[in-house]
């Protein structure tokens, strides 16, 4: 199957542009679950505060304070969940992606500026790599400066500070092991990844 739909995708003749549409296609797709969990994030953003007092009340007694939180939530009309469901579902659709820019098929035989999509940093140490890093550390710090704004605005416990600022920087690590095509992937998801959440977080109420 995911070298059907690799062949698929280099039969346009520009691998690695089919790689960035397909992203692009798919993340449209799934746009209406980021919008349902970004909504669920929102939610239960405007309740953090009521949930910091009851931490604070009832201490070390978690189930205590597990049952008066789900009473908070219930009363407000927002799951405990809420923000985590949608994003569960998105899960196959990148596991196939995932599939597709590592897995040898046709879509991998391509090049990008003389550089096999199947070309690993670790056997190369091709420039395109170093392109990529670079532009991977700029998506990342954007992510981290954006995610530092909203924890102004919704409480955030401090071991997950450090979580924050260390995370985004995580793909590029990735992207040193994967194919160059699955670096390409991860650039264009996480670009969009942010861009789309805040549009969200601005527009939605």
């Amino acid at each position: 199957m995911f070298a059907d739909l690799g062949a698929a995708l280099a039969s346009f003749g520009m691998p690695a542009l089919a790689i960035v549409l397909f992203t692009i296609v798919v993340r449209l797709a799934l746009h209406p679950l980021y919008r349902a969990a970004v909504r669920g994030e929102k939610a239960k953003a405007k309740l953090a505060p009521e949930i910091q007092k009851l931490q604070k009340k009832y201490g070390k007694d978690l189930m205590r304070f597990s049952e008066e939180s789900q009473k908070v939530y219930e009363k407000n009309g927002v799951s405990m969940f809420a923000g985590m469901l949608p994003m569960l579902a998105t899960i196959p659709f990148f596991m196939v992606i995932y599939q597709v820019v590592t897995t040898p098929n046709p879509l991998l035989e391509g090049t990008i500026f003389g550089v096999s999509l199947s070309a690993h940093f670790m056997s190369s140490f091709e420039w395109v790599f170093f392109a990529l890093f670079g532009l991977l550390a700029v998506v990342a710090y954007v992510t981290v400066r954006w995610q530092q704004s909203r924890m102004t605005t919704t409480p955030t416990p401090g071991f997950m500070t450090g979580l924050i600022k260390a995370l985004p920087f995580g793909t590029i690590l990735v992207a040193a092991y994967l194919p160059l095509a699955a670096g390409l992937y991860l650039l264009t998801t996480t670009t969009w990844t942010i861009a789309e959440r805040a549009l969200l977080y601005r527009i939605l109420s």
